[in-house]
């Protein structure tokens, strides 16, 4: 190995010989030994050469205390101060040698040139780390991060606008702004530290916002800010949603410490930031107990959240979404009323009136319901997803009245077109849970003619429509059919023996009901399809076929004829779904277009 030397120019002949890594150092032994205490115990051991390996900043923080030991000029800065304060801890360099020692000098330098500069503070933090464990064991990472928390707190009228030395420069300060008056009237923001903390490891970083939150200053929207700025520099991809895995054990790390600095405050990150840590939690395959937190704040502010936060990619498996994540999430944000109406009534019912059922807002439960209407219908168009999970995140929301069933609507005949094999309970439950009264006039045209929807619901809704249309001519409301009351308040009661109203639903009609059906909804097909593709089409279209389902609706015959026949039934004359309706014998088919090739809207 090839040795670097380095000689003290003088006249006296050196007589101590210190090598430091691959460097040796030809030295005087009386300027060493009167300012350092390790080097006297090393002369003694060791006489006129002396090993040093592990001296803390290598032979460039030795040749700092040499050069102090020989009374020369020192240079110190923000990135040799560390590296030079550690040496002269190694090497004994205390008051107790000489006055007005190394060590003393350094502290000096260091409370009076690099505390107070937000600059250096942040590059002595950063040039710790290398280190470890003696700058800890001094103070200078507490020290340092003391000082940063402080002047991060600080009121911003109080900071310069050159506070930051990783932004960008502002036009004047490059002396490109011709109507520049030497003025600085810019405000400098709130979060005008984030970016520069940003250099930190994470480990430093944790520390640092730590003791920014305990001073209780920072408003904890900036903290989220600051956290979110961290994320996007640390976590490659994180911006995107789509995590770059490199170094697992330092990303996940990274998330969970992220996670933990969170502020306790509700709203203080968005629920898109959220959303991105707990995709990045399941790329990263983190811990449970980070996942948990992330699904407990999200669902805390659900209401903010867009479909796009919730399409969770599932981790493994044929399914493409993480749907029983999801569910966690609706879960937390149902329980909020929950847990509150149990206070109310535990503090008594006096206090439960001042404050209501519950702290979740009609408008807040309306936006959250119609977020997972718009998330069925993404995560409908996955032909691996089973139908007990698609039906029972469609249930859970199913008690939060909306004045529209349009978005649920759209998300069942999705789930329905996607998943044709679902079995007929399933189909039945799921259908269920639309209320046609709640369909505008668009979705009801597209629901008689849908193929995919049950025959009763398809009724239901030629039903309820004649009822709209009564109401606003000012004409009396038809009478609702016995079947239709049935069904539409939820009753299982029946005057026939041992059936009940959806079993008579079920029950096949006779072959010229079903014949006459087939065609008035047909040519209400036609009407609707005559102004060029289905709903697509003109208004005059439009205008045709609610018309003609007015025409439909007036008769009663039609619905009499459904609840009322008792006879006739065969075992395979028909069927409980709407796809029935195109089975009659072949004339037929040929004679009434099929229900096949009517236009679809979802």
């Amino acid at each position: 190995m090839v040795c670097l030397k380095r000689y003290v120019v003088s006249e006296l002949a050196t007589d101590i010989t210190v090598i430091v890594g691959d460097v040796k150092f030809y030295l005087h032994k009386f300027p060493l030994l009167s300012k350092s205490a390790h080097l006297q115990k090393l002369v003694t051991d060791h006489n006129d050469e002396i090993y040093i390996p592990d001296i803390p900043g290598g032979s460039v923080a030795f040749e700092i205390c040499a050069k102090f030991c020989y009374g020369m000029t020192v240079t110190l800065n923000a990135y040799n101060v560390v590296a030079a304060r550690c040496a002269a801890e190694y090497l004994g360099m205390h008051e107790t040698m000489e006055k007005g020692n190394l060590t003393y000098k350094i502290d000096v330098f260091l409370s009076s040139s690099i505390f107070r500069s937000w600059k250096d503070s942040i590059i002595v933090l950063q040039t710790s780390k290398a280190l470890m464990p003696l700058p800890e064991e001094l103070k200078l990472v507490s020290n340092c991060i003391e000082s940063i928390a402080v002047k991060a707190s600080s009121d911003v009228a109080k900071v310069d606008w050159s506070y930051t030395y990783n932004r960008k420069k502002l036009p004047e300060e490059n002396g490109n702004d011709p109507n520049w008056n030497g003025i600085r009237n810019r405000s400098v923001p709130k979060d005008w530290w984030v970016e520069d903390l940003c250099e930190l490891e994470i480990d430093l970083y944790k520390r640092v916002i730590a003791s920014i939150k305990i001073k209780g200053i920072v408003p904890n929207n900036v903290i989220g800010e600051a956290l979110k700025a961290y994320a996007y520099r640390y976590l490659p991809g994180f911006s995107k949603g789509v995590l770059q895995c490199g170094d697992l054990p330092k990303y996940q790390s990274a998330v969970a410490t992220i996670v933990w600095l969170l502020p306790a405050e509700k709203g203080s990150v968005s629920s898109s930031f959220l959303s991105k840590l707990l995709k990045a939690c399941i790329v990263l395959a983190s811990g449970d107990e980070t996942k948990e937190e992330l699904i407990r704040r999200i669902g805390q502010q659900l209401e903010e959240a867009s479909v796009n936060d919730l399409l969770l990619r599932a981790p493994e498996g044929e399914a493409m979404y993480d749907v029983n994540t999801v569910q966690k999430i609706v879960e937390v944000f149902l329980l909020q009323d929950h847990n509150t109406e149990i206070e109310s009534l535990e503090e008594g019912s006096e206090l439960q009136e001042a404050r209501g059922p519950g702290i979740l807002s009609d408008a807040t439960k309306l936006m959250v319901a119609k977020l997972i209407d718009g998330y069925l219908v993404e995560i409908a168009k996955d032909s691996n997803l089973p139908s007990v999970k698609f039906i029972n995140l469609a249930e859970m929301v199913s008690g939060i009245a909306r004045p529209s069933h349009d978005g649920l609507y759209r998300g069942i005949d999705m789930f329905l077109k996607e998943h044709p094999g679902i079995s007929k309970s399933d189909r039945k439950r799921i259908c269920k849970l639309i209320d046609c009264k709640k369909l505008s006039a668009e979705a009801c045209i597209h629901a008689v003619q849908n193929e995919r929807l049950p025959l009763r619901m398809v009724v239901q809704v030629l039903f309820f429509e004649q009822v709209r249309a009564s109401t606003s001519s000012g004409s009396s409301t038809p009478e609702l059919p016995k079947g239709v009351k049935d069904l539409t308040s939820g009753s299982h009661g029946s005057s026939r023996s041992g059936t009940t109203p959806e079993e008579e639903w079920d029950a096949v009609t006779m072959a010229e009901e079903l014949k006459a059906l087939k065609g008035e909804l047909a040519s209400l097909r036609l009407a609707a399809g005559g102004g060029g593709g289905g709903g697509g089409g003109g208004g005059g279209s439009e205008k045709a076929a609610l018309s003609k389902m007015k025409g439909l609706l007036k008769s009663k015959k039609l619905f009499t004829k459904l609840w009322s026949s008792k006879g006739g039934y065969g075992e395979n004359s028909g069927s409980d779904s709407s796809e029935s309706l195109g089975s009659g014998n072949q004339e037929e088919a040929k004679s009434t277009p099929s229900r096949n090739r009517r236009h679809s809207v979802s």
